[in-house]
């Protein structure tokens, strides 16, 4: 599955929905994520990129890129007359058409089976509607606009509910550390600090603070220091798909060659399973460079914690861990998590995870080890450890390899 996410400040309008009998438009700027979406395809497996004659399909794969819109870009968004953010959101919501699929439904050029497929619009994403036509719904989503069979489909006031379901919201720092605190109050103490320009899971919203999702628990942030959003999935045309599909395969193939060649150069890329405090982590089946990084990966458990750390016997946070031990095979990733759900390629769920794929959290990243576990640099307390992968809401998975 190919997802193409747009992330929504609180209340935005998509561009060409209609407002209260206005037309309004909002200019998006696009920028190739995963985030993700929010943003890749796992190339271990085979996948048919025809898009077929049936209206829905199976799909193995997905990878997001991101379009966002500000509230500042809508005309009169902050004027006294202009509706609050939640009947903006409300509306917004009604405007939407959101599959409901196995996997995708096609978007055709004409309301027919007919029709020639211009593009898929995936299980629980979306687009915006503009006309019902004999039992089939006219979209815009993404770069596509066609038909889609009203009966894979909800609309209207189903889809306001749906829409809170599909949608994730999420927080994003803008001031270079952010505290998070015990409770909505500069008097709380400070449970952990976060990093400019990192996503966090929004759980809880009050007029002056927000409750977010971080690795030492729940705790809450001011809102003057951070955007929610809103991040939706919308359709991938046939072009977008090709493109997409021969850029990660030679992504991958270039992360292949550079492990092999740090090999080559005699880099420890080998390293039996880790035993640390008398216990012993098995690395699941996958790939042999996937399996190689967990494994050594996992010869760090133990080690500490250290905010903004990059070393993986000194200390490291989450993402400077998972950049280390990929860096010994070569293969460069950035010291953030939210950055590291754009890397690769993504894969569908966790049930389709190998060893060395990169989990994606709020706020946070992990290696995958196989077995349903992960193994991390959580926090200061715990360290690098081992944990299950489904401990809290996964936001994304990322193959390198």
């Amino acid at each position: 599955m190919n997802y193409r996410s747009v992330r929504l400040a609180a209340g935005v309008l998509a561009a060409a929905v209609t407002f209260s009998g206005l037309q309004i438009n909002a200019a998006a700027s696009n920028r190739v994520s995963s985030v993700l979406p929010s943003g890749g395809v796992n190339l271990s497996l085979v996948k048919d990129t025809s898009l077929g004659s049936l209206e829905t399909a199976t799909t193995s794969a997905n990878s997001r890129i991101e379009a966002t819109v500000s509230v500042a870009d809508i005309p009169d968004a902050a004027s006294a007359t202009a509706p609050t953010m939640g009947d903006q959101e409300e509306a917004f919501f009604k405007n939407l058409v959101i599959a409901q699929v196995r996997d995708y439904v096609n978007v055709r050029s004409i309301p027919s089976e007919q029709g020639e497929i211009l593009g898929k619009l995936y299980d629980g994403s979306v687009g915006t509607f503009i006309a019902e036509e004999n039992g089939w719904y006219k979209i815009t989503s993404g770069s596509v606009t066609g038909y889609v069979k009203a009966e894979y489909c909800v609309t209207g006031e189903e889809a306001v509910a749906l829409a809170k379901e599909v949608g994730t919201r999420l927080a994003t720092v803008t001031t270079t550390t952010l505290y998070v605190r015990k409770e909505p109050t500069t008097e709380s103490p400070v449970i952990s600090m976060v990093p400019e320009g990192e996503d966090f899971l929004v759980l809880e919203e009050t007029e002056g603070w927000v409750k977010i999702n971080v690795e030492e628990g729940d705790g809450w942030v001011s809102k003057d220091y951070v955007d929610i959003q809103t991040e939706f999935v919308e359709a991938e045309s046939k072009e977008e798909e090709a493109a997409r599909l021969a850029k990660e395969a030679e992504e991958r193939r270039k992360a292949q060659e550079a492990a092999r060649a740090s090999q080559a150069a005699g880099a420890s890329t080998q390293a039996s399973p880790a035993v640390t405090q008398q216990t012993t982590y098995a690395v699941g089946e996958g790939s042999e460079l996937g399996v190689a990084v967990a494994e050594y990966a996992l010869q760090f458990v133990g080690n500490p914690y250290v905010y903004g750390g990059t070393s993986l016997t000194n200390g490291a946070d989450c993402s400077g861990f998972v950049m280390s031990v990929y860096a010994n095979f070569g293969v460069s990733l950035p010291h953030s998590s939210k950055s590291d759900r754009s890397q690769g390629s993504a894969v569908d769920g966790l049930a389709n995870a190998q060893p060395g794929d990169l989990i994606c959290y709020s706020g946070h990243v992990a290696l995958y080890i196989g077995n349903g576990q992960i193994v991390h640099a959580s926090n200061s307390r715990t360290g690098i450890i081992v944990s299950n992968a489904d401990y809290k809401k996964i936001l994304a998975i990322r193959r390198i390899f």
